[in-house]
């Protein structure tokens, strides 16, 4: 009997599962490939900014620090939205490479905390579940 593998594709919402309780506890993260539009207070939250600086210093001169930096990939100036960047892999530089879990979780912007309720497709996320340790990696 031959078995399917069904592929998700963060760009495509058609491969999306829905949402629902307990599905991240065995995902791979896929929805932490995905950019991650952030505003300042998300930033001053995850203490990329300072809060004396976020009231006192233009949002573009921060985005170029952050940009020289490599946190922000770029910045929208008429809505003031920063894009974080990413690892060459594609993953979130806050994604802990081994465990797939968020090294700041407590302090994650709210695109992250709102994640799946809002979104390119609400209610649905680009879960992938993870694969099954390996006999000869239990040793």
């Amino acid at each position: 009997m031959k078995s399917s593998i069904y592929i998700v594709d963060v760009d495509r919402t058609d491969t999306w599962t829905r949402y629902r309780n307990g599905l991240c506890d065995n995902c791979m993260a896929n929805c932490c490939t995905m950019p991650v539009e952030v505003r300042l207070p998300d930033l001053v939250r995850l203490e990329l900014v300072d809060p004396f600086e976020a009231e006192h210093e233009a949002p573009k001169q921060i985005a170029k620090r952050l940009t020289k930096a490599g946190l922000v990939q770029h910045f929208n100036f008429k809505y003031e939205v920063f894009t974080l960047a990413r690892r060459a892999n594609g993953d979130c530089h806050f994604l802990d490479a081994q465990t797939r879990r968020c090294k700041v979780y407590d302090k994650r912007p709210n695109t992250c905390r709102k994640h799946p309720q809002i979104g390119p497709k609400p209610g649905y996320c680009p879960f992938g579940a993870k694969a099954a340790p390996r006999k000869e990696d239990a040793r």
